[in-house]
Formats: structure tokens, sequence, C-alpha cells
């Protein structure tokens, strides 16, 4: 009863008001206030529409503009394109997260060190593997698990020669000075809302951790450590539980060459590559799992990540997963608030990062590079964002400054480009597709033929897949050059279209992952080539220039304000509206402003 109550006054209002106002008039009110605004008036407000005065004209240019409008038509997107990655998908390579360790200090108490798994050591006992062996502690490290055994004051010599204590940058915001003094503290939470590390990393104002990982240089040499393979039953080094890493065949090969302490193969190849001043290079576990808690990250946000009903420490993927999708956001609400041409979701060379972003985009971008690649040479990827155009004064948990980022790079092409999009859809195709059913508002329905078997390759071809291949493939060659399911990109001097040495069935490993045997070219190039040298930005040229582009915006949008699919009758109405919003110079507010203010919008308010 008390809940009806409190409308009263609202109802009274409108059975004083004049003449001319009705009720459809007020729910029309409220429903621009919902879309525009992302609420329903206030009291205040509708006293003013009551007003003779009022200029409704006026009111609806002054809020198709503003964050809560570029929301409002954000979300069109993000859920068109669904682009929220899940837990699936595992950020977590093993040269960016520091694990740790619970031994016994020499005074005889728990201490805690960090380690990455993986990490080349020259002592075959410890070589990637945890820095403290069993002969120090007295106890086993099994893979991603908690020390096991009756632990055993750790020698100081063992622990100076070891481990080194480092002022890490989840702890210190000013990591690089000399000496730091800002440590994180309850300023922080107004300082840098929404950065909280798990409890466990706050347990001490420095952290400890083993000497090759508190390695700072840029660069290091490709180590080989002569020794034989281990074979199943021989004795192991320093009581360990698994062989140390063998030497790689690009190790043999590239003995003392110079390699990036920036990108996997690095981490893989040479005992002088750590996490760089600070540890600014690799993200924090608060245990030994696999993929340890680092971070509270918003969970239930209805409203929004800015105010989730709750946070929880997750898993250190979720850290830089959360800020990918906010990179996202922030990118279409400039476009959306600015009232920009809309064409630049697909072709912008620009962004904005914070804080956790230029980490990510100027430390961990190559982390995931090159695997197998580096047989080809391939050792220091070409970066989708140029490091040198991110802003040098963004520390890793400045979380709330947003800073412009002009240009990208060479290979940017808006929303395309952006590590949400290339892990969300990790295959050339899903790429394609996602866009093509996006901006161009069309599908793929497979013809009526049934599938039988057949060895033809080439699914342009091949009965029962051709009808929707003939369309996607050529699509899909677009994404050629950037790896599936990361963002790494394959340049043409080092990956050709086609490579001599990768014909046939004889060919190396590396050249099956990034050559299809069966075309004998980069995979997924087959069905058109010069798409794949065009790239991304290619492909974005060719969704903006279809006759079909403008149109299918003009359907998404004017669907999610009427609430409903348009109907065979709109059509004559969406002509009009594509043709407002071409001449417009492909901005959405004209757009919105004539969705808003037609009778299908009043109307289907009234209805609702």
């Amino acid at each position: 009863m008390v809940r009806w109550i409190r409308f009263l006054p609202v109802i009274a209002l409108v059975a004083t008001a004049r003449a001319e106002l009705t009720l459809p008039d007020f729910r029309y009110f409220r429903t621009l206030s919902i879309d525009l605004q992302g609420r329903p008036p206030t009291r205040d407000e509708l006293d003013a529409f009551e007003q003779s005065n009022f200029d409704l004209g006026a009111w609806i240019d002054t809020h198709t503009t503003g964050p809560a409008y570029a929301e409002r038509l954000e979300r069109i997107y993000m859920d068109l394109l669904r682009l929220d990655v899940g837990p699936t998908f595992q950020f977590v390579p093993n040269s960016l997260v520091l694990r740790r360790q619970q031994v016994m200090g020499p005074d005889g108490m728990p201490l805690y060190v960090y380690f990455r798994r993986g990490q080349r050591r020259v002592d075959p006992a410890t070589d990637g593997d945890f820095c403290l062996s069993f002969d120090d502690t007295g106890m086993d490290f099994p893979p991603n698990a908690a020390g096991v055994g009756t632990p055993r004051p750790v020698p100081q010599k063992s622990l100076d020669d070891k481990t080194v204590v480092v002022k890490a940058w989840w702890l210190f915001a000013d990591y690089r000075s000399p000496s730091p003094v800002d440590r994180i503290g309850p300023d922080w939470k107004r300082r840098f809302p929404g950065f909280e590390p798990a409890p466990g990393l706050l347990e001490d104002g420095s952290v400890r951790v083993c000497k090759e990982e508190a390695q700072t240089a840029e660069s290091g040499t490709v180590y080989v450590s002569g020794r034989p393979p281990f074979k199943k039953g021989d004795p192991l080094p320093g009581h360990r539980e698994t062989p140390p890493p063998n030497d790689s065949g690009f190790a043999r090969a590239n003995r003392g060459r110079a390699v990036s302490c920036l990108t996997g193969t690095g981490f893989q190849n040479s005992v002088d590559c750590g996490c760089g001043v600070g540890l600014e290079r690799c993200l924090p576990g608060a245990g030994p799992q696999f993929d340890p808690p680092g971070f509270f990250t918003p969970t239930h946000v209805p409203l929004g990540d800015a105010l989730p009903f709750d946070a929880n420490p997750k898993n250190v993927s979720e850290w830089p997963k959360l800020w990918w999708s906010q990179e996202a956001r922030r990118f279409l609400d400039k476009i959306f608030e600015e009232d920009r041409d809309f064409r630049e979701l697909l072709t912008s060379h620009a962004t904005e990062v914070n804080g956790p972003l230029a980490q990510f985009y100027r430390f961990m971008t190559g982390a995931t590079c090159c695997g197998s690649g580096a047989d080809a040479g391939y050792t220091e990827p070409e970066p989708l964002v140029d490091p040198g155009s991110l802003p040098q004064a963004l520390v890793p948990e400045d979380t709330a400054t947003w800073l412009p980022v002009a240009d990208r790079g060479p290979h940017a092409s808006g929303i395309l480009t952006m590590p949400i999009f290339l892990t969300k859809y990790g295959s050339r195709r899903a790429r394609a597709h996602v866009a093509y059913n996006a901006f161009l508002c069309k599908d793929f329905v497979a013809d009526t033929a049934r599938l039988a078997p057949s060895t033809e390759p080439d699914l342009t071809k091949r009965p029962g897949c051709s009808t929707c291949h003939q369309t996607l493939e050529p699509m899909a060659a677009y994404f050629t050059r950037i790896a599936e399911s990361d963002w790494t990109w394959l340049p043409a001097h080092v990956f050709p279209m086609e490579q001599a040495r990768c014909k046939g069935d004889k060919a190396p490993g590396f050249c099956k992952q990034v050559y299809d045997p069966a075309f004998n070219k980069l995979r997924s190039a087959y069905a058109a080539p010069s798409h794949a040298e065009a790239g991304p930005a290619g492909f974005a040229q060719d969704i903006i220039g279809a006759p079909e582009f403008a149109p299918c915006v003009v359907q998404n949008v004017a669907q999610s304000f009427l609430g409903r699919p348009l109907e065979p009758e709109d059509e004559p109405w969406k002509v009009e509206l594509t043709k407002l919003f071409v001449d417009g110079g492909y901005r959405m507010r004209p757009l919105v402003r004539a969705i808003v203010t037609s009778p299908r919008y009043k109307k289907g308010n009234d209805a609702r």
C-alpha cells in the first residue's frame, strides 16, 4: 500500500495538467527520459514538462548527448557484438603470472617467495621451476600446487643468493623511483578506484621474489644448457618432480642470439629475462594454483561495471579482461557522445587507455608470441598497439585516468583489432561472421544439399558447404595475419603468402601452424590472398562500402528504441531514416532524434 501512495502526487499531476497534455504524453516523456537519460523523469522534470513554454525539441537536443545517451547506444553494439569475455578464456601465460610458495625463513617464520612457472635458470635443479630446491627448503614443489613435505629453515646464504626483495608495482605507485614511498593505503580507494589486490598480496611492504624474475633487462640472449634430454626413469636433479626444460630447436640454432624479454620467446629461451622494474611485466597471484586470485573485480553488474553490486577476488586472468571490455565501451561512448562518424567504429586508429591497459599493451601483449613461430625467425611481434604511442605517465594501478591514443599503429582498425574482439571471436571465420551479421544485418543460411563425405579442402566448392563459405571464406581471409585467439600479427616479411620450405607433408612443425598444406598458403588466405594482405582495415572498408551497411545501422538502432523488430510496412520509414543518416555524415544524433520524435516511437510506447 505504501508503495502505491508514493505515486499519488504524480497521478494527480496528470489529472490536473493542462488540457492538451494526456496520459500518453506523460508516458512518452517518461520513455524519452529512460532512453536518453537512463532513468525515469524526476518530479522537477515532470513539473517543467507541464509548463506551457516547455520546448520538447530543445529538450531532446540537449539529451541526445552526454554519458547516459552514449551508453544507451553503446549497449546496442556491445550486445550485438556480444563483447563480454567469459571465464572460458584464460589469459594466463606463464611469463606473466607470478605465483608464490610458502617456505620457512631463516628465523623459522613463514616466508612467501614469488616466482614464474617456466622461468629459465642455470641450475638444473630449479630450471623452469621454483628457485629454492628441496636441499634449501626440505620440501618438494609439485607443478601448480603448494610445496609438500616437512619445511626447514632456508639458509640465509641460499635466500641471499637465490632471491631478492622488490618494491612491487601493485604495492607502490612510485615503484619506478629509486626509493619508492607511495605505498598502497586507504587513500588509494579515492585515487585509484577499483584497484584492489586480493588480501594475500598485501601482507608485506615489499615482495621477495626469485632473482631471475627480478631482472629488469629489456633483452637477453638465447641460453643453451647442453643437457641431454631426460628419459623415463632417469634420476632427476635436486629432488625435482618433473624434468628441467629441454633445449628447443630454436635455442640450439640460435645460441647467444639477442631476444626481447617482452616476448614469450625470450621467456622460454633466455635466463636473462625477468619481470622488469617493480615486476611491472607480470601480474601477481596470491597462491600457487594455475590461475590464482589477484584482484577484486566486479560481479553482478546490472548497472554497469562502474556500479557493481559486489566485487570478489578473481583469478589474475580477469584483471586484463575487465579493461579490454572497458576499452571497447569507452571507444564506443566517445563516438556517440561526440557524434562522430559511425564508420570510425570499424576504421579508427584511435583509442583511450588507463593504467592497466597501458601496462598490458606496453609489457604483456608479446607474452603469447611466438611459440614455434620462433623457428621461422619470428621472435619480436609487430604490435597492434605501438608501445611508443602510449602515455608514459600512466602507472598500472591508475584505473581512473583515461588518456587518448591518437594512433594505435598501422594495423589498427577500430574495434576489429581490439583484444576483446580478437579473443571473444578466436577463429578468423568467427571474426568475419559476427561483423557481417552486426554491420550488414545478414547471416548465412545453408542450402538444402545434404552433406556427403568429401575430400575437397576448398569449402567454397565442397558440396553442402559452398553456399555459406563462398561468402565467408573471403571475409575470413582479412584476418589471416592475426593469430587465432590472439592479437599477434604475422608480418609479410617473415611470413610470405607462400613459403617454399612449408610445402608438402614433410614441412617443419611450425609450418603447419601458420601454413595450410592443402593450399600451400597462409591459413585462411586461400579463398582471397589479396584480402589477407589488406588485413582488417580492408575488411572494414568492404563493410562500410556495402549498400547494406547504412540500412543495417538504421535497423539496429530503430529496433532497439522501438522495442520490436522492423516489419515490412516499416520499409519506407527505414529508407527515409537511411537517407537522413547518410546525408548527415553517418552521425547518430540526427538518426536518434528522428526515431524518438516519430509516430512509431510514440505509438509503440503506448502499446507497451
